[in-house]
């Protein structure tokens, strides 16, 4: 695969911005997260974490099964979608914080 191929398009991350970081000794999808943002855009690794496990494990002679997965870190409770949006101005002046369904 050619260096340039974009393997992550939420974040521009290209193949040769993968295979140097594993040559770094980044091994772990949760690494090459933090280091190069793979898997933090609007799809959340949805699109190309797949790829990135299959990097890293032709890189390093791993199995894919061998790679560890990002940790998934949920809220800690539910918020509504629009607040996420930033969409909360219903709830502005009403003394409720967004996303408290009380008041």
């Amino acid at each position: 695969m050619r260096d340039d191929v974009i393997i992550c398009r939420c974040e521009d991350v290209t193949y040769g911005d993968i295979v140097r970081a594993v040559e770094r000794g980044l091994t772990t999808t949760e690494e090459l997260k933090r280091i190069l943002r793979c898997g933090m855009g609007p799809c959340q690794g949805r699109t190309c974490s797949r790829l990135i496990t299959r990097i890293i494990a032709d890189k390093t002679g791993r199995s894919i099964e061998e790679i560890e997965h990002p940790v998934v870190r949920p809220p800690t409770r539910p918020v509504e979608i629009g607040v996420l949006a930033g969409d909360d101005e219903d709830r502005r002046g009403t003394g409720a914080p967004a996303g408290d369904d009380e008041g």
